[in-house]
Parts: C-alpha cells; sequence; structure tokens
C-alpha cells in the first residue's frame, strides 16, 4: 500500500500535548487577522541556541582537524616516519624483519648502509628502527620517539610445547611499561605462518584471537613473510593516519643520526647532535635536555641540506647523502638578552632571615617597657615593709588549687587552634633536644638503615628481608600505631609532634618548619596560569619567522656547549646502540622545585617499596635519581597523611625534588639492582607542581581500659608516667568503636589516666591518641642518570698534555691505568690508545672542580721504603676491591719502583694503611681484627653522618677489612 491510500495514524490525545501546543489553533487564527502572536522565546529559544553554539563549535574543530592533516600531507618538509620494531618473545627474529623491509624500501637486493631511506617507489621517508629483546630501558627509549609501533610475533610458539606462546613475560613485562607510557600507532607483524593457504588462515586467525585482548583496538595485524605482504604493509602504512602520545607533542625533540665532540679548552666540550626537528620550532635560546647528560644551552644551530629527499635524481648515492649533510643552508645564534639562562637552584641570602641592629627610638621604647615593669605594683599584706617584700615571691600569694591548674595547663601539649594564644616555657629545651637527636632517625620512618653485608650470614640476611616484610605488612595492618617508649618520657620523644582538633578543618601553616633545601628551590604563584602561559608561547613561537628559529621538518645540527667531557664521551658511546633524543625545554623547565605523582605499585614487584628509598624516576623523555615520599591524596583538605609504604592495589601522591615538568606526562619508576637490569616498582603520571603540599605523619598511641563506668574509664598503658599524662591532656582522644573523649586527670604514678567520653564505652576497646607531624621530601645526592659503559667494545682515546687537567681521579689502578697516567704526564709509553674490554672498568676525567680523591703529579723516592713493605699487603690480587689513591699536602708520591713493578704484575698499587684505618697493629690476630671492624662500624653508625657520605666511609672500612683477613689467611 501506499501514495493516497497509505495509513493515517490517530493522532495523540489532547492531554498529553503542551499547552503551547493546545493553544496554536488561537495564535493561527490571530495571525490570519492580521494580528501578531506570541513570539517563541525565554527558555526554548536559549536551549535552541546553546545546541547550534555545540554543533558549531564542533563543526569548526573539525574543519581546523581536517586543514591541519591536509597541511600535514601537502608539506614538503616532514620528517621521515620512525618505525620501532619490537619483539614480543625469544622466538622473534625481529633482525630479519628490519633488513626485509630496507631492503624493500631501498629498491635493490644490496645491504641498506642507513636507517632512513627515501624511498621514491612509496613516494615515503621511514626510519627503522629495531628494539634489544629485553633491554627495558633502550626499548622505553625507542618507544617515547616511535610513529608506528610494529610488534613482531612468530607463529612457531604456537605449536612449541616449551614456549609462553606468542608473548613471553619479558615482553608482557615491557609492553605493560609501553602502555604506561603512552603507545603510539600500533601494527603487528606475523612471522613463520604455515605455506599451506588454510592452515595459515587458521594460524593468523589463532594469533589475532590471542592477541587482541593485549593490543589497542585500532591495532593492525599483518603477514610478514614474503615481500609481497610486506610490500602491502609499506601501502597500507603510507595511507595510515598516525597517533602520538599528547606529552610528546608538547616539546621539540630530535633523534640523532650523528653524534661528535668538539673539546674546548676549557676542561668542556661540544656536544654535535643532528637529525630531523620533530614536532615543534626550534629556538637557539631555548634549553634542551640530552637523554643521560641533562640540560644544557644551545651555541648554535646549523640547518642543512636534508640528506634524504624524496625527489633524488637518478645516481644519488651515499657520498652525496654525507655532502648534503654537511652543506650548511643557515646558522642560527642565540640573542644573549633573550637567551633562557640555565638556571637550577637559586643562590639563597645567608642574611635574609637575619634582624638588623635596633634603632635608637626601638632601644629607647624597650628601656622605657623595662622601666614601666620595675614600677609595676605588686599585692602584698597590709604592713609588709620593703625588706619583707623582698622575700616574697610573684605568684606566692595565689591559691594552691589555682597554681595546680595553672602548672597542669601551662605544661601541657598545645593543640593548633591555640596556638596564637599560647606561650611556650621551653623548660625543657636541652632534654628535648637531646631526645630529639637521639630519635631524629626513627622520626622520619624512612631512612634506610646501613647494614654490613659482609659480615652479616645467610640466615641473618634472610632474616633482615623478613623483617622488612613484616613491617611492611604490619603497616597495613596497624597503621601509623607506635608504642611509647619505657625509658623516654613521651613528652620528650614526641616534642616535635602537635595535635589537630580536626584533620580537615584545623589551620597548619604549610611555610614553617621548612628544610634549608626550600630556599634553593622555585615555586608558582599560580601554576595553571604559568602552564597556559608557557604553552601559548610554544605556539608563537611555532608561527614565527625562520630567521629566528628551526622549522619542523628540517634537518639540523645543534651545538651543546659546556658539556662535561666524561659524560659527552658516554653519549657518544650509547649513540652506537640505539640513538640519542635531544629534546627542547619549556620555559622554567630546567629549575628545580617539590613535583607530586601519582603512583601505583607494579602488580608484579614483590620487595615493600619504603618512603624515602633511592629510584630512577623516567619522567617524559627525563631521568633522575629521587626518594619519594608517599602520601595520601586528600581531597577534602589541604593535608595529606603520610605512608611509610607504596601498597599495592591503589594510588599514591609520590613527592619527590626535581626539574620542574609541566603535566601530563608518564612516570616509570625504576628499582636498580646489581648486575641485573633495572626493575619496574611504579608507574604513573605527573599530578603538579607544589612546594606548598602539607604532608603529616601521623602516629596513633594506644592504650586500654582498665576499668569502665558507663562514660568513664581508665586507660593504662598509653603513657607510663604522669607527667605525661599532664602534658597530652588537651589532645582529645578516640576509640576505635567510634567515641570520642579527653583527659580528665592522672591516676598514679604508673601513667594511669581517668578519660571521659560523649558515649558508654565498651571494656574490649581500645583507646587511641593522634598527633602529627610535618615532613618535607629527602633530596637525592644524585639526580643524573647518565648512559653508562658497556664492558665490550670501549676504547678511548688519549687527552694530550697540553688539554688535560692537571689532577685526575683513578680508581683501581692497575697496568694499563698507568700507562694512562704515563701519557698524561709525558713519560714515553707504547700505547697510544687503551682498550678496556678485559678489564670490565670505567676511566673517568673529571675537572678541577669535582674532584675529591686528588694525588699532585709529581716525582719522588721517599716512598720506597714503605711501599716494599706494603707490597706484601697489596698483592693479593683481589679484582673486587677499590684501591682509592688519594693524598694532600705533606703526603707523598706513589711513583716508586715497587709500585712500577706491582703494576707490570697486574697487582693494584695503593698507599692506605689497612691496619691503621681498623685501628688494630700489623700482629693482631683474626679474631682482633674482626672486633675492631664491628666497633669501627658501629662508631660509623653513630657519628650521624650523610647516608652518601657514610657509606663511603662504610665501603672503605670493608675493602681494609678484606685486604687484612686475606693477608691473615696468607
Amino acid at each position: 500500500m501506499g501514495g493516497a491510500r497509505s495509513q493515517v495514524n490517530k493522532p495523540h490525545k489532547t492531554r498529553f500535548a503542551s499547552k503551547s501546543s493546545r493553544h496554536v489553533h488561537r495564535t493561527a487564527s490571530l495571525s490570519a487577522k492580521g494580528k501578531i502572536g506570541k513570539s517563541e522565546g525565554g527558555h526554548r529559544a536559549a536551549v535552541k541556541g546553546a545546541r547550534a553554539a555545540r554543533i558549531q563549535k564542533s563543526k569548526s574543530i573539525r574543519d581546523q582537524k581536517r586543514a591541519a592533516l591536509l597541511k600535514e600531507k601537502r608539506s614538503s618538509v616532514s620528517a621521515p616516519r620512525v618505525v620501532v620494531l619490537f619483539g614480543l618473545s625469544s622466538y622473534a627474529n625481529v633482525n630479519s624483519v628490519k633488513k626485509d623491509l630496507l631492503q624493500l624500501l631501498s629498491g635493490d637486493d644490496g645491504q641498506p648502509t642507513s636507517n632512513t631511506i627515501a624511498s621514491s617507489a612509496y613516494r615515503l621517508r621511514t626510519t627503522v628502527l629495531e628494539a634489544p629483546y629485553g633491554d627495558l630501558v633502550a626499548c622505553m627509549e625507542l618507544a617515547k620517539v616511535a610513529d608506528l609501533m610494529a610488534f613482531v610475533v612468530s607463529a612457531n610458539s604456537l605449536y612449541d610445547n616449551g614456549s609462553d606462546g606468542l608473548i613471553d613475560p619479558t615482553g608482557a613485562q615491557c609492553l605493560s611499561i609501553l602502555r604506561t607510557i603512552g603507545l603510539s600507532s600500533t601494527c603487528v607483524l606475523i612471522r613463520d605462518l604455515p605455506q599451506d593457504l588454510k592452515s595459515k588462515s587458521e594460524a593468523k586467525k589463532v594469533s589475532i584471537s590471542s592477541l587482541s585482548s593485549e593490543m589497542p583496538e585500532d591495532c593492525k595485524y599483518y603477514a610478514a613473510d614474503t615481500k609481497e605482504e610486506l610490500h602491502k604493509f609499506m601501502w597500507l602504512f603510507k595511507e595510515q593516519h598516525l597517533t602520538c602520545p599528547h606529552w610528546r607533542s608538547q616539546r621539540p625533540y630530535i633523534i640523532s643520526n650523528e653524534v661528535c665532540i668538539e673539546p674546548d679548552n676549557s676542561g668542556t666540550c661540544t656536544l654535535v647532535l643532528s637529525g630531523y626537528l620533530r614536532a615543534h620550532n626550534l629556538s637557539p635560546n631555548q634549553l634542551v635536555h640530552v637523554t643521560g647528560a641533562g640540560d644544557f644551552q644551545l651555541s648554535k644551530v646549523d640547518i642543512l641540506k636534508d640528506p634524504f629527499p624524496l625527489n633524488e635524481r637518478r645516481g644519488h648515492n651515499l657520498m652525496e647523502s654525507e655532502e648534503n649533510m654537511n652543506q650548511i643552508c643557515q646558522t642560527l645564534t642565540p640573542d644573549p638578552s633573550a637567551q633562557e639562562p640555565l638556571l637550577v637552584e637559586n643562590t639563597p641570602d645567608p642574611l635574609a632571615g637575619e634582624q638588623t641592629w635596633p634603632t635608637e627610638a626601638e632601644m629607647a621604647e624597650a628601656d622605657a617597657s623595662n622601666k614601666e615593669r620595675k614600677v609595676k605594683k605588686r599585692k602584698l599584706p597590709r604592713g609588709t615593709s620593703d625588706y619583707q617584700a623582698a622575700w616574697i615571691v610573684d605568684g606566692t600569694d595565689s591559691e594552691e588549687g589555682d597554681s595546680d591548674i595553672e602548672s597542669e595547663e601551662g605544661n601541657g601539649m598545645v593543640l593548633d587552634d591555640e596556638l596564637e594564644n599560647y606561650n611556650d616555657p621551653e623548660k625543657d629545651e636541652d632534654a628535648i633536644s637531646h631526645f630529639t637527636e637521639k630519635f631524629n632517625e626513627e622520626e622520619t620512618g624512612a631512612d634506610t638503615e646501613m647494614e654490613d653485608d659482609e659480615v652479616m650470614t645467610r640466615e641473618q640476611i634472610e632474616a633482615e628481608i623478613k623483617k622488612i616484610k613484616d613491617t611492611n605488612a604490619e603497616d597495613e595492618e596497624f597503621p601509623d600505631e607506635v608504642d611509647t617508649p619505657l625509658d623516654v618520657p613521651a613528652k620528650n620523644r614526641f616534642a616535635k609532634y602537635r595535635g589537630l582538633k580536626s584533620f580537615r578543618t584545623s589551620p597548619w601553616d604549610p611555610k614553617e618548619t621548612l628544610p634549608p633545601e626550600y630556599a634553593r628551590i622555585f615555586a608558582f604563584d599560580n601554576f595553571s596560569r604559568t602552564q597556559k602561559h608557557v604553552f601559548k608561547t610554544m605556539h608563537e613561537l611555532d608561527e614565527g619567522s625562520t630567521t629566528t628559529c628551526a622549522i619542523v621538518g628540517s634537518f639540523v645540527r645543534i651545538h651543546v656547549k659546556n658539556v662535561p667531557i666524561d659524560v659527552a664521551s658516554r653519549v657518544c658511546h650509547a649513540s652506537k646502540a640505539i640513538p640519542v633524543v635531544t629534546s627542547g625545554l619549556l620555559q622554567h623547565e630546567s629549575k628545580m622545585s617539590v613535583l607530586h605523582f601519582s603512583v601505583k605499585k607494579n602488580d608484579l614487584y614483590d620487595a615493600p617499596i619504603k618512603s624515602k628509598e633511592a629510584f630512577i624516576f623516567n619522567v617524559g623523555f627525563r631521568q633522575f635519581m629521587a626518594r619519594p615520599l608517599f602520601s595520601s591524596d586528600n581531597i577534602n583538605s589541604d593535608k595529606h597523611k603520610l605512608e611509610r609504604f607504596l601498597h599495592p592495589g591503589r594510588f599514591s601522591v609520590a613527592s619527590v625534588y626535581a626539574p620542574i615538568c609541566f603535566p601530563a606526562l608518564p612516570l616509570v619508576v625504576l628499582k636498580k639492582r646489581d648486575n641485573e637490569m633495572p626493575a619496574v616498582a611504579a608507574t604513573g603520571s605527573l599530578k603538579n607542581v607544589d612546594p606548598d603540599r602539607i604532608i603529616l605523619k601521623r602516629i596513633i598511641l594506644t592504650g586500654y581500659p582498665q576499668r569502665v563506668s558507663k562514660l568513664k574509664a581508665t586507660v593504662k598503658f598509653m603513657f607510663h608516667n604522669p607527667d605525661d599524662v599532664r602534658w597530652f591532656k588537651p589532645v582529645d582522644v578516640w576509640t576505635k568503636h567510634g567515641r570520642h573523649g579527653r583527659i580528665k586527670e592522672p591516676v598514679g604514678t604508673h601513667g594511669y589516666m581517668k578519660c571521659v567520653f560523649n558515649s558508654g564505652i565498651q571494656q574490649h576497646d581500645t583507646i587511641e591518641k593522634t598527633k602529627f607531624l610535618q615532613l618535607h621530601p629527602s633530596s637525592a645526592n644524585s639526580r643524573l642518570i647518565t648512559l653508562s659503559l658497556q664492558p665490550h667494545d670501549t676504547h678511548l682515546n688519549l687527552p694530550t698534555k697540553e688539554t688535560e687537567h692537571e689532577k685526575i681521579n683513578i680508581k683501581s689502578v692497575n697496568f694499563s691505568y698507568l700507562l694512562l697516567w704515563m701519557a698524561v704526564v709525558g713519560i714515553p709509553s707504547p700505547a697510544i690508545k687503551l682498550t678496556a674490554a678485559s678489564h670490565h672498568r670505567s676511566i673517568f676525567f673529571i675537572s678541577r672542580s669535582k674532584c675529591r680523591l686528588l694525588f699532585p703529579i709529581k716525582c719522588s723516592t721517599e716512598v720506597a721504603a714503605t711501599a716494599d713493605e706494603s707490597t706484601a699487603s697489596s698483592s693479593s690480587g683481589d679484582e673486587d676491591g677499590v684501591a682509592v689513591v688519594s693524598g694532600g699536602l705533606g703526603r707523598p708520591s706513589i711513583i716508586s719502583t715497587a709500585n712500577v713493578q706491582k703494576a707490570i704484575r697486574g697487582l693494584p698499587i695503593t698507599d692506605v694503611d689497612h691496619y691503621g684505618r681498623l685501628g688494630v697493629p700489623r700482629s693482631a690476630s683474626n679474631e682482633q681484627i674482626q672486633l675492631a671492624y664491628k666497633s669501627k662500624c658501629e662508631e660509623l653508625k653513630n657519628k650521624g653522618l650523610e647516608e652518601e657520605e657514610a657509606q663511603e666511609e662504610l665501603d672503605l672500612l670493608k675493602v681494609c677489612f678484606k685486604k687484612v683477613s686475606l693477608q691473615y689467611l696468607k
């Protein structure tokens, strides 16, 4: 049925219509008679206008994205696309896939000479990189710069009974970390599929089914065995719209094609890196961050001719590409007035908080107030003479009960709400300082204890690990509960703590009791406003002219100045394995402040994570060492409770001293392990930058009711003397069953007390009292993580005598290092280049300002006899020991005939008196040596040194103990 005979349904009843629709006929009749009806407006018109505005806004955003995409496609200057091949298991042969892709892009069967190829057949420039399997740090660095993550799997792992499947545990761990960093566009290349079409289709379906739960929803799957299959993949890759993490698109960065060093005369060098500029324009006035090296300034930026053009002519070869890399089109130099300074920390004024000398008016006013105080009349009994009045002490004429109350209230603990009207008598200042120094390490609750690993047996080590795990479990079950010491008054033990009437509403000044490190950091008046201004400045730079900045997509060579020679050599060595990434810093990102991260413990990390424990923080393109302070994220208050451990299954906030970064940035927390790859301890993201965040350590003192009578109870075991009860009387108590009360008075001499509650209390209830102490993050001594030299393929060029420093630091001196020293001094040596592959050691040249263990380069024969005596003690040949050559004024040189003979025999050279450092004679027995070593360790622990300094001293003691013990055994 259709047309005019189609069915017409009955309209709705009038009672279902609105008022306006019921009177439509009246409005229509008025308009027919020439009268104007009621115009539509009010709320309905406003709703329609808002909807139209939303539609228009979404359309404009869509048009902007389309225009940006078309501009990117039509742009003649664009950086090559980066494809990172990542093997998800040990079965995947990633190297063969890389060779096949490079041969396909180059169009010939020869071996490609570069990872970047401009393919005229695909009209595409591509850089193919291989992620080393099992190297977590290298995989993370490559994933940060990848435009396409191509995961390689092998179908043979489906049929092998001994395999873990397509993704083994190592691949699963790396994949979870890559998801935390932020994955760009992804695809899966499936290798080793069967030749039979039916079996091949089934194997591919099984692979896709097993991988779909681990991969993103938009992930593509390709077979990659034959050249035709790779050809199909490349065509689809060319037309694919690639996505990248948002944090990477906020900063300019360069993937280095070539890294070299230009030495300077000042002990530093200029690090030269060349590569394509990506994401944003780069100004020579900006600071840059070299991964593994640090933050530096630029001396100049050279814009070079593109070495890999798409419209290359016939006969274009590698030699012409190298010529293009050296052909400079434009050079940009920084403006000294506009260049951002390399300011890391603020230089505090030590006299900023000092008081000036009082003026004459202030001194006159003080004298007048003193005279008024002397003239003040006292209430004396009638008939008292001046002589009798001199023997009467002020305040003795008051009643005895009032004096008792005043003494109880005057010596009590102060609530935070009563601080304005309270005057601390400071009677126990000496006792407080004594006990706070004694318990300083315990109050922080997070400092790592130094243990002697050499004298501890296997059972003792296992017991120590079990103790830490038990502490973690106890903190999770009974958080913040502490016991009152029996031998120390509680008012002295907890002198730094204070009580709060309400954790949510009671005031706490964030500027009080600040540590000295806070004088060196920077803070923002309005962090969000500053962040908007910084990003706006970056977008204005993108719209700038080509005469002031390098355009995104161009091939540039940047000159990074004032780089230490040892750091630059490590960067050059590391660039042979994976490309070094150099990123441009936004404004203020070189300055130090307090950063807060939202972190969650990794499910695969079993060890407890304690506050103020050293970890490696991997934030964006940066890596640094930090000691996080964990706290809860309280959205209802400006105060946050300290967490002694990072417990699994929930998010916490980690506060650290670090260079300023603008969110959002991903975070990966690594824990360094001996002779193993770093373990992933936690993951998260940057929350904000705020030095004024209040982190309070909470302690709970517990007591138990002895007698209960309705609303009253006698509580025991919370304190052990009545003075402590009077001191903590102003602080309220509460119970685990929800009762609140206060302390009425002490009972007896053993710390018992009477308490009154707001409701009836049970006999099995627990009475608790809460106190708080403000804590701040701990500054790590080593903030920068540099790239380490590998024991293989390590060739170090010797510096000349004119350009090297007058003093050098040598560790583990042996024959090769002696030859190096001879070359520095000027003694003829047959060695021109040293290979340290057989020694597994690293040689570092440092400037004079950074030297700590130095010896003067001079010749002397005064120590020949001493060296001959110490030859036997030094001839153990222990490769694990560290022989530190140190000296100063009045100490002889180590250059002697005996030392040269020891160097020729491969024995370590040292002039350290091991027996003297342990404090024992050379004729001491083994038992005396062990007792002296233990006593020295205890003496070192009680000195109260910094952690790093104490660890260095402890290492020296260990070396001496080992040397002396080996000599005794011989």
